[in-house]
């Protein structure tokens, strides 16, 4: 028992001496491997009985980690742009064409304002209203007595009117005038002219005139359309 007990302790010394030596070995391992590429390994061999001491064997490990080189990013080559500039003629011949356009523009611009400035838009003759509705139609007994009074020495024309008075309002007001007046209209049928008041249009228009002649009278007479009605002498009329 007591030679067992020795030689657990040997052992136990052994083992405390191994380890701390190969704390240390590893310790140099650590700073060799940061220094070079290879790794150095302690690999103990296990003790045996009644050996104080045992060889140490070391194996070198080679790294087998691959290290790149940095990378480099490679230099692109830079294209320079050719650019030929114009001759001296080739210049002279750009201004050229450019004057002659701005002359030519200039004369087109100058012959646009010489014709807007002479040339008068043509002037509308005046246009003249003709109602569908004739203003008043002549019987052809009242065409034969007003040529017979044209054919008179002092030809005149007959005017047609109205005046305020009269049973029912209005009466008719014929004269002799030898020309118009400024606003009177002229009516001409089968070479007949008479002349009728511009006042009186509105309340002769549409109507007939005709020549009456019998043993009481002879005068002119008027069918009026616009007539409501009319006294019992036929004299007035009213609208």
């Amino acid at each position: 028992m007591l030679i067992s007990q020795n030689a657990r302790n040997v052992v136990l010394l052994y083992n405390k001496r191994l380890i701390t030596s190969s704390i240390v070995i590893r310790r140099n391992n650590n700073v060799a491997a940061q220094s070079s590429g290879f790794k150095l390994k302690f690999i103990p061999q296990p003790p045996t009985f009644g050996n104080k001491s045992s060889p140490r064997k070391l194996k070198f490990i080679p790294n087998t980690v691959k290290t790149e080189p940095p990378s480099v990013n490679p230099v692109r080559q830079v294209k320079w742009s050719t650019h030929a500039m114009p001759s001296k003629e080739a210049l002279l011949k750009q201004t050229e064409v450019a004057q002659a356009k701005k002359k030519e523009h200039e004369k087109v611009v100058n012959d646009a304002i010489k014709e807007s400035t002479t040339s008068k838009a043509p002037r509308k003759g005046r246009r003249v209203l003709r109602p569908k509705i004739p203003l008043i139609t002549l019987s052809s007994n009242a065409i034969k007595h007003l040529k017979k009074l044209l054919n008179e020495p002092d030809p005149k024309l007959i005017r047609i009117g109205t005046k305020n008075r009269g049973c029912s309002g209005t009466t008719y007001h014929l004269e002799y005038v030898t020309k118009p007046e400024k606003f009177d209209e002229i009516i001409e049928q089968d070479g007949i002219k008479i002349v009728i008041d511009s006042k009186a249009l509105f309340s002769v228009i549409g109507s007939e005139m005709d020549w009456l002649d019998d043993k009481l009278s002879s005068k002119f007479i008027f069918r009026n359309p616009n007539a409501k009605g009319t006294c019992g002498c036929g004299e007035s009329f009213m609208l």
